[in-house]
């Protein structure tokens, strides 16, 4: 095919096509964009149209994964008390009424330093609930027997028994006394001679004054403590009191072992009185806890229920031979009945023994023929005979004459 050569005509005329295309091109932009904008608030008011129903739809759709939908008003009022409700309170421990303490109650008088203070706060919940016991609690926190000056316990005690007419007297005292003393106007180290002197003076001086009123004297050995020297020298008081309460006629009780680990050192947790774990000395390593002070009163409880129950348990008692056994002549001549069975005794009510000896602890050696193996080999000595294949059989049997078997070759057996 020929093509026809451009003329100048032609060439005129695609120029003057260019130059208008050129003119109405930003025009006709803006002429598409107005239509643009025109198109989309339509469809703003008339809720969206092919186009967006087609192709919006997808581009929000992970908007509508991330939307978190509300409940409607109502689930929202009836699910907001369950989001307010509370756990149950813990039922509340119920109170125990007091009991009012009956005019004739045994009055104990409790006396001592701060050690004693607690072993009061002890007793008065161990009998809180017993109209028949009294606790008084003449304590005084800062006191002892070294500073006189501050109080004297061996001057004022006779006026204490004399105001609260106990029938026993209950001390805990030496906490306070790892000090100098003044003797004869010197001032003397603590555990000195002339110290040691002192101290044992007024010890008994205040054993005198409530052994004199015929009253029953209790008397409650120190604790251990943190500082190491601290517990020696209270080792060294509870060796006094113990020798000095025991020759006048008193008791004493030691609760040293109860307040220190397997060791023997000093102990801040430990049982309790009930045996379960629990803190019985506070982190100062002096003072002692709730707990600890329910445990000292708990050593104190047994001698003074047998004071208040049967009266102490000396060589001369009814019912008590010379030797202070059970099974004694009775006052009036007469041999008492043979005890051969006692009631057993609860694990938990430990204390509840009205006495320290046993029960029935007669070692007369019973008349008549032995009848029993048990019999025999209590009195005679005699063993009785072994039983054959058992692990105390030490007899050599020799082998008798073979019975006569089952045939071998008329056995069942199968044989390979």
């Amino acid at each position: 095919m020929r093509v026809p050569p451009l003329t100048l005509g032609h060439a005129l005329r695609l120029l003057c096509v260019a130059l208008t295309l050129t003119l109405l091109a930003p025009v006709g932009g803006g002429i598409l964009l107005s239509a643009a904008h025109a198109q989309e608030a339509g469809e703003r008011q008339s809720g969206g149209g092919i186009l967006r129903f087609l192709f919006s739809r997808r581009d929000r759709e992970p908007q509508r994964r991330d939307r978190v939908i509300a409940p409607p008003p109502e689930t929202q009022r009836r699910a907001a008390p369950a989001v307010r409700r509370s756990q149950p309170a813990a039922p509340a421990a119920p109170v125990v009424p007091a009991i009012e303490k009956a005019e004739d109650a045994s009055r104990v008088l409790v006396v001592g330093d701060f050690l004693a203070g607690g072993l009061a706060d002890g007793l008065d919940a161990a009998y809180e609930q017993n109209a028949d016991v009294v606790i008084v609690n003449r304590t005084n926190g800062s006191s002892g027997l070294v500073r006189d000056d501050y109080y004297d316990w061996p001057g004022n005690i006779g006026t204490l028994i004399d105001e609260e007419k106990p029938d026993t007297v209950v001390v805990m005292i030496g906490s306070n006394d790892r000090q100098q003393m003044r003797v004869e106007g010197n001032r003397e180290p603590p555990r000195s001679d002339a110290w040691l002197k002192e101290y044992e003076r007024r010890v008994t001086a205040l054993i005198k004054t409530v052994r004199d009123r015929d009253l029953p004297l209790i008397w409650v050995g120190n604790l251990p403590f943190r500082p190491g020297a601290m517990s020696s020298d209270m080792l060294a008081f509870n060796d006094i009191y113990r020798r000095l309460v025991t020759d006048a006629g008193g008791e004493y009780v030691d609760v040293w072992d109860g307040f220190v680990d397997e060791s023997g050192a000093f102990a801040t947790n430990g049982p309790d009185m009930n045996g379960q774990p629990a803190q019985l000395r506070s982190s100062d390593g002096i003072n002692v806890t709730r707990d600890g002070r329910r445990k000292i009163a708990f050593y104190a409880e047994k001698p003074l229920n047998r004071l208040f129950e049967t009266g102490s348990a000396t060589p001369g008692t009814p019912g008590l031979d010379g030797d202070g056994l059970l099974g004694g002549p009775t006052p009036d001549g007469s041999t008492p009945a043979v005890i051969d069975r006692t009631a057993p005794m609860a694990l938990d009510d430990l204390g509840s023994d009205s006495g320290g000896q046993l029960l029935g602890a007669s070692f007369a050696r019973p008349s008549g023929e032995a009848r029993t193996p048990a019999e025999q080999l209590s009195r005679k000595g005699l063993a009785p005979a072994p039983t054959p294949g058992r692990a105390d059989d030490f007899e050599i049997r020799r082998p008798g004459p073979a019975s006569a078997g089952p045939d071998r070759q008329s056995t069942t057996a199968i044989t390979p």
